[in-house]
Protein backbone atom coordinates (compact mmCIF):
# COMPACT_ATOMS: atom_id res chain seq x y z
CA UNK A 1 0.00 0.00 0.00
CA UNK A 2 1.12 3.52 -0.70
CA UNK A 3 1.32 5.83 1.70
CA UNK A 4 -1.05 8.95 0.31
CA UNK A 5 1.36 12.43 0.02
CA UNK A 6 0.66 15.63 1.82
CA UNK A 7 -1.21 18.18 -0.42
CA UNK A 8 -1.58 21.62 -0.34
CA UNK A 9 -5.51 21.42 -0.23
CA UNK A 10 -5.02 20.33 3.36
CA UNK A 11 -2.67 22.41 5.05
CA UNK A 12 -4.22 25.36 7.20
CA UNK A 13 -3.43 29.09 6.60
CA UNK A 14 -1.92 30.29 10.17
CA UNK A 15 -4.63 31.54 11.61
CA UNK A 16 -6.66 28.88 11.20
CA UNK A 17 -4.66 26.87 12.23
CA UNK A 18 -4.38 28.80 15.45
CA UNK A 19 -7.74 27.92 15.90
CA UNK A 20 -7.78 24.54 16.20
CA UNK A 21 -3.79 23.67 17.19
CA UNK A 22 -4.27 23.17 20.80
CA UNK A 23 -7.10 20.13 20.24
CA UNK A 24 -5.07 19.43 16.97
CA UNK A 25 -1.61 18.78 18.34
CA UNK A 26 -3.11 16.68 21.72
CA UNK A 27 -4.27 14.29 18.90
CA UNK A 28 -1.03 14.13 17.70
CA UNK A 29 0.95 13.57 20.60
CA UNK A 30 -1.49 10.78 21.32
CA UNK A 31 -0.79 9.13 18.04
CA UNK A 32 3.13 10.03 18.43
CA UNK A 33 2.68 8.06 21.68
CA UNK A 34 1.79 4.73 19.58
CA UNK A 35 4.61 5.84 16.81
CA UNK A 36 7.24 6.25 19.21
CA UNK A 37 9.96 3.47 20.01
CA UNK A 38 12.71 4.11 22.67
CA UNK A 39 15.80 1.57 21.95
CA UNK A 40 17.77 2.31 25.29
CA UNK A 41 18.19 5.28 26.86
CA UNK A 42 19.40 7.14 24.14
CA UNK A 43 17.74 6.63 21.33
CA UNK A 44 13.97 7.16 20.10
CA UNK A 45 12.40 6.02 16.44
CA UNK A 46 9.51 7.71 15.81
CA UNK A 47 7.45 5.96 12.62
CA UNK A 48 6.33 8.47 10.24
CA UNK A 49 2.82 8.63 8.61
CA UNK A 50 0.69 10.72 6.28
CA UNK A 51 -0.70 12.64 9.86
CA UNK A 52 2.59 12.74 11.68
CA UNK A 53 4.02 14.43 8.40
CA UNK A 54 1.24 17.01 7.60
CA UNK A 55 1.81 18.51 11.48
CA UNK A 56 5.29 18.54 10.93
CA UNK A 57 4.09 21.10 7.86
CA UNK A 58 2.04 23.03 9.89
CA UNK A 59 4.05 23.62 12.97
CA UNK A 60 6.74 24.31 10.54
CA UNK A 61 4.69 27.23 8.53
CA UNK A 62 3.63 28.81 12.06
CA UNK A 63 7.57 29.04 13.41
CA UNK A 64 8.34 30.18 10.24
CA UNK A 65 5.53 32.25 9.56
CA UNK A 66 5.47 31.47 6.05
CA UNK A 67 2.46 32.49 3.98
CA UNK A 68 4.30 32.09 0.61
CA UNK A 69 2.44 29.64 -1.77
CA UNK A 70 5.86 28.72 -3.54
CA UNK A 71 7.34 28.50 0.09
CA UNK A 72 4.57 26.12 1.44
CA UNK A 73 4.99 23.89 -1.59
CA UNK A 74 8.31 23.73 -0.70
CA UNK A 75 7.85 22.32 2.74
CA UNK A 76 5.49 20.03 1.70
CA UNK A 77 7.66 18.30 -1.23
CA UNK A 78 10.70 18.01 1.90
CA UNK A 79 8.12 16.64 4.68
CA UNK A 80 6.75 14.31 2.20
CA UNK A 81 10.03 12.96 1.38
CA UNK A 82 9.75 11.54 5.08
CA UNK A 83 6.82 9.26 4.07
CA UNK A 84 7.03 5.33 3.63
CA UNK A 85 6.87 3.97 0.44
CA UNK A 86 5.50 0.76 -0.70
CA UNK A 87 6.04 -1.98 1.83
CA UNK A 88 7.94 0.48 3.48
CA UNK A 89 7.93 1.66 7.46
CA UNK A 90 9.96 5.01 7.53
CA UNK A 91 11.01 6.84 11.01
CA UNK A 92 13.03 9.76 12.28
CA UNK A 93 15.80 8.32 14.55
CA UNK A 94 16.42 11.07 17.48
CA UNK A 95 19.77 10.52 19.28
CA UNK A 96 18.73 12.44 22.69
CA UNK A 97 22.06 13.53 24.62
CA UNK A 98 20.55 15.49 28.09
CA UNK A 99 23.55 16.56 29.41
CA UNK A 100 24.12 19.28 27.08
CA UNK A 101 27.97 19.49 28.18
CA UNK A 102 28.39 16.25 27.07
CA UNK A 103 26.46 16.30 23.71
CA UNK A 104 30.64 16.65 21.54
CA UNK A 105 31.54 13.71 23.50
CA UNK A 106 28.86 11.34 23.41
CA UNK A 107 27.06 12.17 19.85
CA UNK A 108 30.80 11.06 19.12
CA UNK A 109 30.13 7.68 20.23
CA UNK A 110 27.12 7.26 17.31
CA UNK A 111 29.41 7.61 14.50
CA UNK A 112 28.49 4.98 11.55
CA UNK A 113 25.61 4.25 13.70
CA UNK A 114 23.34 5.47 10.23
CA UNK A 115 24.15 2.04 8.35
CA UNK A 116 21.86 -1.20 7.83
CA UNK A 117 24.46 -3.27 9.77
CA UNK A 118 24.07 -1.18 12.83
CA UNK A 119 20.08 -0.98 12.56
CA UNK A 120 17.91 -3.17 11.26
CA UNK A 121 14.50 -4.41 12.21
CA UNK A 122 14.45 -7.94 13.45
CA UNK A 123 11.61 -9.96 12.20
CA UNK A 124 11.84 -13.38 13.07
CA UNK A 125 15.35 -15.17 11.65
CA UNK A 126 15.17 -11.93 9.28
CA UNK A 127 17.13 -8.92 9.70
CA UNK A 128 15.57 -5.74 7.63
CA UNK A 129 18.58 -3.31 7.68
CA UNK A 130 17.53 0.17 8.15
CA UNK A 131 18.28 2.30 5.15
CA UNK A 132 19.30 5.94 5.72
CA UNK A 133 19.21 9.17 4.26
CA UNK A 134 22.60 10.85 2.75
CA UNK A 135 23.99 13.70 4.16
CA UNK A 136 23.27 13.29 7.94
CA UNK A 137 26.97 12.57 8.76
CA UNK A 138 30.24 12.39 7.00
CA UNK A 139 34.04 11.40 8.14
CA UNK A 140 33.49 13.46 11.41
CA UNK A 141 30.31 14.55 12.46
CA UNK A 142 26.80 12.49 12.46
CA UNK A 143 23.65 14.64 13.07
CA UNK A 144 21.29 13.67 16.32
CA UNK A 145 18.70 13.60 14.09
CA UNK A 146 18.19 10.81 10.98
CA UNK A 147 15.93 9.31 8.89
CA UNK A 148 15.48 5.95 7.73
CA UNK A 149 13.41 3.35 6.09
CA UNK A 150 12.86 -0.37 6.49
CA UNK A 151 12.07 -2.16 3.29
CA UNK A 152 9.99 -5.27 3.18
CA UNK A 153 9.31 -8.08 0.93
CA UNK A 154 6.63 -8.93 0.38
CA UNK A 155 6.77 -12.05 2.64
CA UNK A 156 8.26 -9.83 5.10
CA UNK A 157 5.67 -7.79 4.94
CA UNK A 158 2.94 -10.56 5.63
CA UNK A 159 4.71 -11.70 8.42
CA UNK A 160 5.12 -8.99 9.99
CA UNK A 161 1.32 -7.67 9.53
CA UNK A 162 -0.08 -11.08 9.86
CA UNK A 163 2.54 -13.42 12.08
CA UNK A 164 2.17 -11.38 15.38
CA UNK A 165 3.66 -14.81 17.25
CA UNK A 166 6.59 -13.61 15.13
CA UNK A 167 8.68 -11.74 17.26
CA UNK A 168 9.69 -7.90 15.74
CA UNK A 169 12.11 -5.85 17.37
CA UNK A 170 14.12 -2.73 16.42
CA UNK A 171 17.64 -3.70 17.25
CA UNK A 172 21.29 -1.34 17.54
CA UNK A 173 24.45 -2.71 17.41
CA UNK A 174 26.85 -0.46 17.50
CA UNK A 175 30.13 -0.40 18.89
CA UNK A 176 29.33 2.60 21.12
CA UNK A 177 25.80 1.85 21.64
CA UNK A 178 23.78 -1.90 22.48
CA UNK A 179 20.30 -2.05 22.51
CA UNK A 180 16.95 -3.74 21.21
CA UNK A 181 13.12 -3.02 21.62
CA UNK A 182 10.47 -5.54 20.84
CA UNK A 183 7.82 -4.44 18.69
CA UNK A 184 4.27 -5.28 19.77
CA UNK A 185 1.16 -4.43 21.07
CA UNK A 186 0.10 -1.24 19.94
CA UNK A 187 3.56 -0.18 18.28
CA UNK A 188 2.59 -2.74 15.75
CA UNK A 189 -0.84 -2.35 15.54
CA UNK A 190 -0.02 0.73 13.90
CA UNK A 191 2.59 0.07 12.16
CA UNK A 192 0.93 -2.41 10.60
CA UNK A 193 -1.63 0.10 9.11
CA UNK A 194 1.34 1.73 7.21
CA UNK A 195 2.40 -1.33 5.30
Amino acid sequence: MLMNKVTVSEILDIAQYEKTRQEYRAGIIALKKKRRVEVGPMVTFVFENHETVLSQIQEMMRAERIVDEAAIQHEIDTYNQLLPEANELAATMFIEIKDAGRIRDEISKFHGVNTGEHIYLQLGDERIPGDFAAGQSDDRRISAVQYVRFKFTDIQKQAFISDHASEAKLVIEHPGYHAETRLDGEVREELCRDL
